[in-house]
Order: structure tokens, then sequence, then C-alpha cells
């Protein structure tokens, strides 16, 4: 996003214009979210957008430039919104099976709690990712959460709760894609099989079933039942909890 920041202004007015650049910057990010969510990439229009913002289209073009570039703006936002609510899990601090735990968890909770995720998604799959693939940050930002389920598993399998060979990437897209294939596909599931998915008992249920499911694939098998732990039997316990 660019600023404006007018060079031999006094300093509290250069605050001032940042300040008001960085707030109509944020209200077309927020209603561009909701424009690109409900009618997709090719169904948006900039002049909802703006209206919506309670600015102009002169202004969005500025801070965004075209539609395919505020999309993209719009994506990258939003992907930095679940990784940043996700650093608060502080996985590394929890024993490994309730950090999965709280993965499955949190996962679920936000898809639910941000339906537009999965809309933005599924808009930006129907462009085979053209826009993600030219972003210089997304990458960046989703890296890290790998890195830290790596490392959760590897405390998993070093406690003797874990299996081996579990690769990270393939684990947290198989966590993602149980709460968004239940969750994106819920009108046509409780059409098809003539029960009601969306109830909260359904939810609990399924946020229930999706935990043992994960949990139960992660524990050892027979072959890791010779792992051996050198330290006190107390933290093998609580790696377990």
């Amino acid at each position: 996003m660019r600023k404006t920041s007018p060079a031999g202004s006094p300093p509290s007015q250069r605050r001032r214009t940042v300040r008001d650049s960085e707030r109509t910057q944020a209200a077309i990010l927020a209603a561009a979210t909701q424009e690109f969510a409900r009618h997709g990439l090719g169904g948006a229009r900039v002049d909802r957008i703006a209206a919506r913002a309670k600015t102009n289209k002169r202004m969005l073009y500025y801070y965004f430039g075209r539609k395919d570039a505020l999309f993209l703006a719009v994506l990258e936002n939003t992907y930095a919104g679940i990784r940043n609510a996700e650093k608060q899990l502080s996985l590394l601090d929890a024993p490994p099976a309730e950090g999965i735990r709280r993965l499955i968890r949190f996962t679920w909770d936000y898809y639910v709690a941000h339906p537009e995720f999965l809309s933005l998604l599924n808009s930006e799959n129907l462009h085979a990712a053209k826009h993600l693939r030219r972003s210089r940050h997304v990458l960046a930002m989703n890296s890290p959460l790998i890195e830290t389920l790596g490392t959760v598993l590897a405390r998993g399998r070093e406690a003797c709760v874990f299996r081996s060979g579990v690769d990270p990437l393939q684990l947290y897209v198989s966590i993602a894609a149980l709460s968004y294939f239940y969750l994106g596909n819920n009108h046509t599931l409780s059409a098809v099989f003539g029960r009601d998915l969306a109830t909260p008992q359904s939810h609990a249920a399924r946020l229930a079933h999706m935990a043992d499911l994960v949990l139960g694939y992660l524990r050892p098998d027979a072959a890791g039942a010779t792992c051996v732990r050198t330290d006190a039997p107390r933290a093998v316990a609580a790696a377990a909890d």
C-alpha cells in the first residue's frame, strides 16, 4: 500500500495525512473483501467497493491500482489475518497433542467466523491462483506455520506420542481440508444426506471427529511401541496430555 506524506508539511499535518491514508486504505480493503467474497473477481464492481468504503474510484486506483491488484491485496490481507491469529496459539508452549488440538480447533473456529476466507479462496482457485503466484509476501506468511508444526511433530516423536514420517505440510493441508470441505459444502451435504449439518450439535460433533481422526493418525503404530525416552516419565505423560 502507498502512503502520502507531503514534503514541507508540519509534522502534525504529516501524521494526520498518514492516518487518513491508512484509514482510507483499510476501508477500501474491508469493502473489497466483502465485494470479492460475495461476487468473485469477475462479478465484483469497483463502483460498489468505493461507495461502501465511502471514497471514490480515483483514491481506490491511487492506492491499489486496477481491480486485479486490489484482489491480490485482499488475498494477502486475508492470509495475514489468519496467520497473525495463529501466532496467538503458542503451539510450542503446549504438549504436542494439545498443540495439534489447538490448531484443529482454531482452524475450524476461524473458518466458521470468517466465511469470506473460504469464498475468496474458492474465487482464487477458479483463476488457478494466478494472483497469489505474483505475491511477494504470501509465501513468507505461510512458511513459519509449517516450520512450527514440524517442530510440534518432532517433539511428539521424541515423546513417543506421535508416529514418524509425517510431513507437516501434508498434515496442515489435511487439517484445513477437514474443515474447509465440510463448511464449504455444508448446504449440499445437508441436502443430499437429509441432515442439517449446520446446527451447533453438528458442528461440535464435527470438531470432535476431526480431532479424533487427526490424533488417531498421529499415534505411533506397533513399530513405534519400542520408542524409549531418556527423561522423566512425568514429561512423557505431559506430552501425551
